[in-house]
């Protein structure tokens, strides 16, 4: 991404002169001095916002010009335009899914890239809080994808070695967006996630953000997935073109209850690949050959 370094500046600024400017009572508030009642989503905003976690530290990503992260910016206007859709589709769900875990068959279909943006191209929605919870607790990337340093996360919460304000992060370019890494490597990632203070946990994530959005193990290769599965709203699923095991694709969506089934990302799509629709006029093509969620003119290596 050539102009992604002129993006975060740019993000960087509007974040600076939104906190200079920020009010200093709840926003949607009157300041009215008769008003003696609060309406009750204020309320319950207001609720939630005192018990949410101060002194959250607030970090910059660092991320390589090449990765396909965060593809928001203009020359990025078709994969940015995809992630666009696909959080209208969320939005807009009949189920209005809170919690979302995004996962894959295997390894390399693109399921932490494709979490990481989904979560990102929600959180460019103002007042939306979203939190991206790295739950592959084996293998995890999302730290290392977005330049983060490795601190406490989802494992040392669940450890009761971390409180949940210790291991949040606050990302600087995009204000809304709040990120929990995997953690500390775990010798029993399946113990820490069978544990009451897993669903204690999500219970309370529930309450904070707007979303949590979840990068899971692939679909049934260990326990620690179903485990994670059973308290999320839906499940989104990544195939790869060319690279995605058939067998192993339709074996996670047999996995996978039909009543938390949200959909089927495809990732790496080329403009060409066959029954997509060819826009050249419109708005965000960019007359480049282009892989959804991906701006490179070759399909990128397998992730690990």
């Amino acid at each position: 991404m050539s102009k992604i370094s002129g993006w975060w500046h740019k993000r960087r600024d509007d974040a600076a002169d939104a906190a200079r400017r920020a009010p200093t009572i709840p926003l949607g508030f009157r300041t009215d001095p008769l008003q003696e009642t609060i309406p009750e989503a204020a309320q319950e905003t207001l609720e939630i916002e005192e018990a949410f976690p101060a002194h959250i530290r607030t970090l910059s990503v660092q991320i390589q010009p090449s990765a396909p992260i965060f593809p928001f910016n203009d020359d990025q206007r078709r994969a940015s335009e995809q992630y666009r859709m696909l959080r209208t589709k969320i939005s807009q769900h009949f189920k209005q899914p809170r919690l979302i875990v995004i996962s894959s068959s295997e390894s390399g279909d693109g399921k932490s890239v494709t979490a990481i943006n989904t979560a990102g191209a929600l959180a460019l929605k103002s007042g939306e809080r979203v939190l991206l919870l790295d739950g592959d607790l084996r293998k995890s990337a999302i730290h290392s994808r977005l330049g983060l340093p490795e601190f406490s996360g989802l494992a040392d919460v669940l450890a009761g070695v971390a409180t949940l304000q210790m291991a949040l992060v606050k990302t600087l370019e995009l204000p809304n967006l709040y990120v929990l890494s995997a953690g500390s490597p775990a010798e029993n990632p399946a113990e820490l996630l069978d544990n009451p203070r897993w669903t204690a946990l999500c219970a309370r994530l529930r309450g904070l953000f707007r979303y949590v959005i979840i990068d899971s193990p692939p679909v049934g290769a260990v326990a620690d997935y179903e485990l994670i599965q059973s308290v999320c709203d839906g499940v989104i699923l990544v195939a790869r073109p060319d690279f995605t095991n058939r067998h192993l694709f339709q074996s996670a969506l047999d996995f996978v209850p039909k009543a938390k089934f949200l959909g089927v990302v495809l990732n790496c799509v080329p403009e060409w690949a066959p029954g997509s629709r060819k826009v050249p006029n419109y708005y965000y093509y960019s007359g480049a050959k282009v892989y959804a969620g991906n701006r490179t003119a070759k399909p990128p290596e397998p992730e690990v």
